[in-house]
């Protein structure tokens, strides 16, 4: 029997920063800007490499301004929905 490979059985812990970029949806360009005005954070360096704490990337990514209405958001914010 072959052995699975769980390549993706799990997100990583660290990204690159396209990576990252894309995991939040933008491009690079708008990804470093968002670095550069903190909106997103700042990378780690693990020994020459750069890497973004995908944890990191949630939380940021979680206290971007809503455009109003994204009920996902809401509920894992814990905010009441109203109709």
């Amino acid at each position: 029997m072959p052995k699975l490979s769980d390549a993706h059985s799990y997100p990583p812990r660290g990204m690159s920063r396209e990576e990252a970029a894309r995991y939040v949806g933008v491009g690079t360009t708008k990804f470093d800007e968002m670095v550069a005005d903190r909106r997103m954070p700042k990378p780690r360096k693990i020994d020459g490499r750069v890497v973004w704490d995908r944890i990191a990337l949630d939380a940021a990514f979680s206290d971007l301004p809503s455009g109003g209405g994204n009920v996902i958001d809401e509920l894992l914010s814990g905010c009441r929905l109203h109709g």
